[in-house]
């Protein structure tokens, strides 16, 4: 086909290469791309994809970032999407155009100019970030876990942590060797967890001047009368007793004041010590949206969107995951759907049999939630949770091996949406014969 044809396709650009969004463009270009009937374009800022869910093990060192990435230019070629890099900075909806920042790399150099992206259907799903609330020291003292490689600073200043208090000539100093875990979700808890074991087996590596039980102190911290306040009380209480078995010390109804270079000011004026400091209390779509263009957005700039998910002030621009504010029909009026992997998933899958009635000129069908239930790992130790709707016939209580293989399941589905079969069961096995050759914690 050559480039006149090519210009007259239908031009779908997905901005954002999160679960949603990769999700999407892979299904939208072998549906669509591969068989000339519209052009799909990604924009995204980064250069490999990897599913959010799983960042507290990157920053525990319990996985390798390199062994679960996903390179958007691979996954471009092999399924029938173009992949732009950059970051979208702004949005024409009148000449129907997405700008996008240029792309610097690490070296400083400009290897992509600002440019802007001609499109007749956009979606949106650039995801969200955490909220700092206006905290002080956040930004300069804690790390928050946003991105891959913001979950592996954390890990390198982890392990950097248990070497200096191995090779110091003197007393572990009042603190050190302590992390603060703010915001009790699902992020904060799985991480406590995680960091429990990990830590665990780092020292068992020659790290013998650390006593793991002594000298390492986990504290979790959260705002609200208890852990997990978005999911049912049933398993916070859960969560709860095992993390208190592990010797992690639980916080609840304690607001952070401040975050300083060496702990954290409640807001009573109790000051926690701590060497590391992670931030992961509530989330908020990226700042670049609030009112873009004249779109509706809420108070944490997640743009509003109708039940087809067509944002509520243009319909030919739509929104998905994390930073959209969705109407959940099956709920009391006026409530939205939650921000979890599940709900961008099946918004994803969605968005393609829409995408494929605004190419037919069928109408648009409304996007209905199913509520499958709430999982949270506890690494090795348990998994607990609740599954719900039409899966189980009712909402049914889990715990335990059956529980952790429903976890795991989780990544398996958005592995195959973006993989197919003989991929996922390549790549898996491969990845339980490396597990057996390699340190189980990452040591750099």
């Amino acid at each position: 086909m050559n480039e006149n044809a090519q210009a007259r396709l239908h031009e779908v650009v997905v901005v954002g290469g999160g679960a949603g969004g990769l999700e999407l463009v892979t299904r939208l270009g072998d549906r669509l791309g591969r068989r000339g009937r519209a052009r799909i374009t990604l924009i995204e800022k980064t250069r490999a994809h990897f599913w959010k869910p799983h960042l507290h093990e990157i920053a525990a060192g319990s996985m390798d970032l390199a062994s679960y990435e996903t390179n958007y230019l691979a996954q471009s070629h092999w399924h029938g999407f173009r992949y732009r890099i950059g970051e979208m900075v702004g949005l024409d909806r009148a000449q129907r155009l997405v700008h996008v920042a240029p792309f610097i790399d690490e070296d400083g150099d400009e290897i992509t100019g600002a440019r802007s992206i001609a499109y007749d259907t956009l979606v949106i799903a650039v995801g969200s970030l955490t909220h700092e609330f206006g905290i002080p020291g956040v930004a300069q003292y804690a790390i928050r876990l946003d991105t891959p490689s913001e979950a592996a600073r954390f890990h390198r200043r982890l392990v950097n942590a248990c070497i200096r208090a191995q090779t110091q000539a003197g007393a572990l100093r009042p603190g050190q060797l302590q992390v603060v875990l703010i915001g009790a979700g699902a992020t904060g808890v799985e991480l406590a967890a995680e960091l429990h074991r990990s830590t665990r087996t780092l020292i068992s590596y020659g790290l013998d001047r650390i006593d793991p039980d002594k000298d390492i102190r986990l504290v979790l911290v959260e705002a609200s009368p208890r852990i997990l306040p978005a999911l049912p009380e049933r398993l916070a209480k859960a969560a709860t007793t095992l993390l208190e078995k592990l010797g992690v010390q639980v916080r609840t109804s304690s607001r952070v004041q401040a975050v300083l270079p060496d702990g954290v000011r409640l807001a009573d004026g109790e000051v926690i010590a701590a060497e590391l400091v992670v931030w992961a209390a509530g989330v908020k779509a990226p700042e670049f949206l609030k009112g873009i263009d004249g779109l509706e957005t809420n108070a944490i700039h997640q743009l509003l969107v109708t039940p087809r998910l067509q944002t509520t002030r243009d319909e030919r621009v739509f929104a998905i995951g994390d930073c959209a504010a969705c109407p959940w029909l099956a709920a009391p009026p006026g409530t939205m759907v939650p921000p979890r992997a599940q709900a961008a998933h099946q918004q994803a899958s969605h968005m393609v049999g829409q995408v494929e009635r605004l190419l037919r000129g069928r109408p648009l069908r409304p996007w209905r939630y199913r509520d499958f239930g709430s999982l949270v790992s506890l690494g090795e130790y348990s998994t607990v949770g609740n599954l719900m709707g039409k899966l189980v016939g009712g909402n049914i209580w889990i715990e335990g091996y059956f529980a952790r293989i429903m976890y795991v399941s989780l990544y398996k589905l958005h592995e195959l949406a973006l993989h197919g079969w003989w991929k996922v069961g390549l790549d898996t096995l491969a990845r339980m014969i490396t597990r057996r050759t390699e340190p189980h914690v990452k040591l750099h």
